[in-house]
């Protein structure tokens, strides 16, 4: 556990009892600090009782009074579209507001990091696709040649939760928009941008606001190496306004659409190889093409940017083409769940937005698409390369009428519920033939989260194959 500093003997309020509220009430008594917990649901107090956590009713009238600060947990609308009450009033009374995020990084290091031989490092990774994968692949390869490394934030432990990192060890964050957004304290030593791509604008009105809350990572504090992916508009932006030149090497450009040149240094992919240069000179490459784990372009996007951030911790090439090639994958990202007769089966549950889904079509030649759920603004958009992969799509979901009409050209069914869209897909698909679940959507209109969905898309594949 991270004991939170600079709040001893103060009152400091908890919003939100989930995974990370509960930490972050647990690292505040920890530090001295006195938790007032409060969560809207009855289930979420009840679990923070039996913690032997304190329960403060935060909605009354004198909540905040000897209150120092307000911590508030990443699903909590803070600004857009609607402040939650409690924070309004927290912002009436002038009470500081911050989340799990900040804390970490003002109580991360100590007098004890005097002592090592190396101080620790903080390596954050954002962006809108493929942080999950970037941020585990990281952390997969550091294991892999031996370095200690924890893996926390939006994936894995809560910031709060993890031990404090020894001799040389790595904490590997990968942060949402909702965290980086808040967060009065970001200080990474490496901070990572993946992409960027339409999500979650209602909660940051709209597409700049949502990109201000990622650039925040790297505005905040300056980290020491910034690795930015440059595919899109706004990542060239944000390179260019953190170099102070072409040659500035503490900025890493990543590309995989050809942009990363000239004298800096960059990493880019063309057609499945990976070319590192310094200076305008090749240092390191690597033959993504047969490491199972990152199929498709958007994984090769991943992986660049892993190997940067890699590079950068003193990682050399081939210890990283080594740990690549034993990199499973994860859970609902790509995942290859089964195969059969020629036909492979992959889960990509974790596609919740249209480019998301372009990205996972467009890494497979034959697809089978199983599509739809809850349509985020702007829908499925433009599909782009990867809409010609698609041999035909099988549409889910309650709103399954309305994204079918979103399909264009492209030859679809509506099969309603998931079982349905499986058995039709295995029982069409063809030798050397993906069927593929990449909705594009949210998985709230038919289950809880999108792992709940992934799983029953494995469910019904062995259900299908027998």
């Amino acid at each position: 556990m991270i004991a939170v500093k600079g709040y001893e003997g103060a009152r400091v309020g908890v919003l939100g009892l989930g995974r990370s509220g509960l930490a972050t009430a647990t690292a505040l008594d920890a530090g001295g600090a006195k938790a007032l917990c409060w969560d809207d649901g009855e289930a979420a107090r009840d679990r923070a009782s039996a913690a032997r956590l304190t329960l403060h009713d935060l909605s009354r009238r004198d909540a905040f009074e000897g209150v120092a600060a307000l911590i508030v947990s990443p699903g909590i609308a803070h600004l857009y579209p609607k402040p939650h009450p409690i924070i309004e009033r927290a912002m009436a009374e002038g009470v500081p507001i911050d989340n799990d995020i900040g804390l970490f990084f003002r109580s991360l290091g100590d007098r004890s990091w005097d002592k090592f031989d190396a101080a620790p490092r903080v390596v954050a990774i954002t962006g809108s696709n493929g942080k999950s994968t970037t941020a585990a692949l990281i952390h997969h390869c550091l294991h892999a040649v031996g370095r200690d490394s924890q893996l926390a934030g939006n994936i894995g432990r809560g910031v709060l939760d993890i031990d404090p990192p020894g001799d040389g060890g790595v904490v590997v964050l990968e942060l949402s928009s909702y965290q980086t957004e808040l967060a009065r304290a970001l200080t990474p030593d490496v901070a990572v941008f993946t992409n960027l791509s339409p999500d979650h604008l209602d909660r940051h009105g709209g597409y700049g606001g949502y990109f201000a809350a990622k650039r925040r990572l790297f505005s905040e504090g300056g980290p020491d190496r910034a690795v930015i992916g440059i595919d899109e508009p706004e990542g060239r932006f944000l390179a260019n306004q953190l170099a102070e030149g072409p040659g500035d090497d503490r900025v890493i450009k990543v590309s995989v659409t050809g942009l990363a040149k000239g004298p800096g240094w960059t990493v880019g992919v063309k057609k499945g190889f990976l070319s590192e240069f310094r200076k305008a000179r090749q240092v390191g490459s690597i033959d993504l093409r047969g490491v199972r784990g990152l199929p498709g372009a958007h994984n090769h996007q991943n992986a660049a940017a892993a190997y940067a951030a890699l590079r950068t911790l003193g990682m050399a090439p081939r210890d990283i083409e080594a740990a690549f090639h034993e990199f499973q994958g994860l859970p609902h990202r790509s995942q290859v769940v089964a195969e059969r007769n020629g036909v492979v089966f992959v889960n990509d549950s974790k596609a919740t937005n249209g480019a998301s889904a372009a990205r996972a079509l467009a890494a497979f030649p034959r697809v089978r698409w199983i599509v739809g759920g809850q349509m985020k603004d702007g829908g499925l958009g433009d599909l782009g390369p990867g809409a010609a992969h698609v041999l035909r799509a099988y549409v889910i979901g309650r709103e399954a009428d309305q994204t079918a009409l979103s399909l264009g050209d492209i030859p679809h069914e509506i099969a309603g519920d998931m079982a349905a869209a499986v058995a039709r897909a295995a029982e069409d698909a063809q030798a050397g033939e993906t069927v593929l679940l990449a909705p594009g959507g949210a998985s709230f209109d038919h289950y809880n989260n999108f792992e709940e969905r992934g799983a029953d898309f494995i469910a019904q594949v062995k259900k299908a194959l027998g």
